[in-house]
């Protein structure tokens, strides 16, 4: 009798729980829902319904905002979803940046702070700026880290399942003994998600971005490595150890640079922006010892500058290699690229679609865009941000007990 009840116990509460859940995703979704349209939906009892929109209303995740449109009989109360209840923060390490975003629960950035920083070479001085800007952007909207759902971290690495915090000690090695998830939970007393850049890139264009229709994509970051996160069926697609999508070290040249993988003529090695940025040099003569900058190189291509275009051509061309296996292979719906690089938009578009249509197959080619980012240079980070929201409306236990949201 005993085992009995408790299992009963135990599946009630998961029972209501993942109740919980799916009504939150709903109102969070739909935006504004009456009870009635909840129940028939979801076929869940009337009162059920309105003791789970009860709970959610105590914690300030939803509010009723008023009567609906009536089809006959007393207007609807609709209820409402409360975006700003909970802020999220989102924090992107890139190779030699750290970015920091405080977002609503709709994705909307309420403050943002960038600063440059030698993250693959410098482990405890990125930590300690993560730490400052984090920090920054919630004192700058005067946000007590009460009212934090949690914090998601985009890092420029793969992302094991069983060490989420640990980056990859052959392609980051001075970061082998730094937990990232440890050290800023322990840093701010919030939950951390850490994924890959390129993941978080996806999943932003999936919730805010190309691929808001629910078609499958891929997301390629275009920066000092080159990564390619994909959605399929809604969700990221990681791969049984993390590493899906690490186009960088895909092999297009056997002839091409040594890469410090052990590889020869990797991606990143021809197109990675250091890569670029050295053919740029060389096809421009220039014998000043001041770095270009990738800026420096969308303005000459923009400008009409021969060698600036020759770098961009040749950028097309070893992409659309990459990316014509992804479509054979995969065949998403979309393919969106991310970088500063890609904001040169159809001069690097043109070149990558020629290169793509020698091939890839013809049916692939036909059933896919390629398109760049509408999202800017805050897209990683917004993403960051958005695996939080994603975990706590799977599971809203996640969003922080006892607190009233303001008014939506």
């Amino acid at each position: 009798m005993r085992v009995g009840t408790a299992v009963t116990t135990v599946d009630a509460a998961g029972m209501r729980a993942q109740n919980s859940s799916l009504l939150l995703n709903m109102i969070w979704r739909e935006r504004q829902i009456s009870r009635a349209e909840i129940a028939r939906r979801t076929e869940l009892s009337p009162s059920t319904v309105s003791a789970i929109v009860a709970d959610l209303e105590r914690s300030g995740l939803v509010r009723s905002i008023g009567a609906g449109v009536s089809r006959g009989g007393r207007r609807p109360t609709l209820i409402g979803f409360c975006d700003d209840a909970f802020s999220l923060i989102g924090v992107e390490m890139g190779a030699t940046h750290v970015t920091a975003a405080l977002t609503d629960l709709r994705g909307r950035v309420r403050a943002y702070r960038h600063a440059s920083h030698a993250v693959r070479e410098d482990p405890k001085g990125t930590l300690q700026k993560v730490r400052e800007l984090v920090q920054e952007v919630l004192d700058a909207e005067r946000v007590p880290r009460r009212s934090v759902a949690g914090m998601g971290i985009a890092v420029p690495s793969p992302v094991h399942p069983s060490a989420p915090g640990k980056l990859s000690p052959l392609l980051v090695p001075a970061w082998r003994d730094y937990d990232v998830q440890e050290s800023l939970r322990s840093a701010f007393g919030l939950p951390v998600f850490v994924d890959n850049d390129a993941n978080l890139g996806a999943l932003s264009e999936c919730y805010w971005g190309a691929g808001v229709n629910g078609e499958d994509l891929a997301y390629i970051k275009l920066a000092t490595g080159i990564g390619s996160g994909h959605i399929i069926h809604g969700d990221v697609y990681r791969g049984a150890g993390g590493t899906a999508g690490e186009i960088s070290h895909m092999a297009v040249d056997s002839s091409g640079p040594q890469c410090v993988c052990g590889l020869r003529g990797c991606l990143v090695t021809l197109i990675g922006s250091a890569a670029l940025l050295e053919r740029a040099r060389e096809l421009m003569g220039r014998k000043d010892k001041r770095a270009l900058t990738v800026r420096e190189l969308v303005e000459g291509a923009r400008a009409g500058e021969p060698a600036a275009r020759q770098v961009i051509d040749g950028l097309g061309h070893y992409l659309g290699i990459a990316v014509a296996g992804l479509l054979n292979l995969l065949n998403p719906a979309i393919v969106v690229l991310g970088g500063e690089i890609s904001s040169v938009g159809d001069l690097l578009l043109d070149p990558l679609r020629a290169s793509v249509r020698k091939r890839a197959l013809s049916t692939s080619m036909a059933e896919t865009r390629i398109v760049t980012s509408a999202l800017g240079d805050r897209a990683i980070a917004v993403g960051a941000a958005t695996l939080v929201l994603q975990a706590a409306l799977r599971d809203r236990t996640l969003f922080p007990l006892q607190h009233i949201g303001k008014p939506a």
